[in-house]
């Protein structure tokens, strides 16, 4: 066996101590994540509906649902007896993947778009950068070891579609680079874009790449 097949093989990637390791950078940076976007949570809730809260910090919510997923698949490998259990999990698991790579993706072109157009990349940009590509990369390794089906995945996408939908209808997406503000329609179509593109790749790596688990999905 190669080298990279090995690392990427089942054996490694849900070996307890890789599982540990992952969680041991996702926790604190979906909580820092989260702290990233005090400022706006704050703007929001002080200015919008409270109803809108929960669609302002994009990139912590997708790392929280991959964290919640990482968790379940290490302390319970295969699908419950229960199917309300296994169907809240499925769409956990889907919302993790999905939001993973579009989020992913989307701050890492985001923040090259800016540069394209002057912003000056300093070395906070680079960790989002790293991180956040590193996000979308792990989701997708991951995505066939998860017990998720078509169902969840279907849910998955309609809420990442109405996230993107109140974002740029109310103005509460995440804050650009400022010499992309003139450029917003482009921005929101690249990020409508995304996310089907995102619902595509997981359904790739999840379904054309064989599944972890035998027993049927949700």
């Amino acid at each position: 066996m190669s080298g990279l097949k090995w690392l990427l093989s089942r054996s490694v990637l849900l070996h307890p101590t890789t599982l540990l390791m992952l969680l041991i950078v996702y926790v604190p940076g979906t909580i820092y994540g989260y702290y990233w976007y005090k400022d706006q949570l704050e703007s929001v809730w002080s200015t919008n509906p409270h109803w809108q809260i929960p669609f302002v910090p994009d990139s912590p919510t997708a790392s929280l649902f991959f964290a919640i997923a990482v968790i379940w698949l290490w302390a319970v490998p295969r699908r419950s007896r229960h199917g309300w259990v296994n169907a809240i999990r499925g769409v956990v698991e889907a919302l993790g993947v999905v939001t993973s790579v579009k989020y992913g993706v989307w701050a890492t072109a985001i923040i090259f778009a800016g540069q394209a157009q002057g912003d000056i990349l300093e070395w906070e940009h680079w960790m989002l950068i790293i991180g956040h590509s590193a996000m979308a990369v792990t989701a997708l390794l991951y995505a066939r070891f998860f017990t998720f089906g078509g169902m969840a995945l279907l849910a998955a996408a309609a809420w990442t579609f109405l996230n993107d939908t109140v974002d740029y209808r109310y103005d509460i997406f995440p804050y650009l680079p400022t010499q992309l503000y003139d450029d917003l329609f482009y921005v929101g179509l690249f990020t409508f874009l995304l996310t089907a593109f995102s619902v595509l790749a997981t359904a790739l790596a999840k379904f054309a790449f064989g599944r972890a688990e035998p027993d049927k999905s949700f």
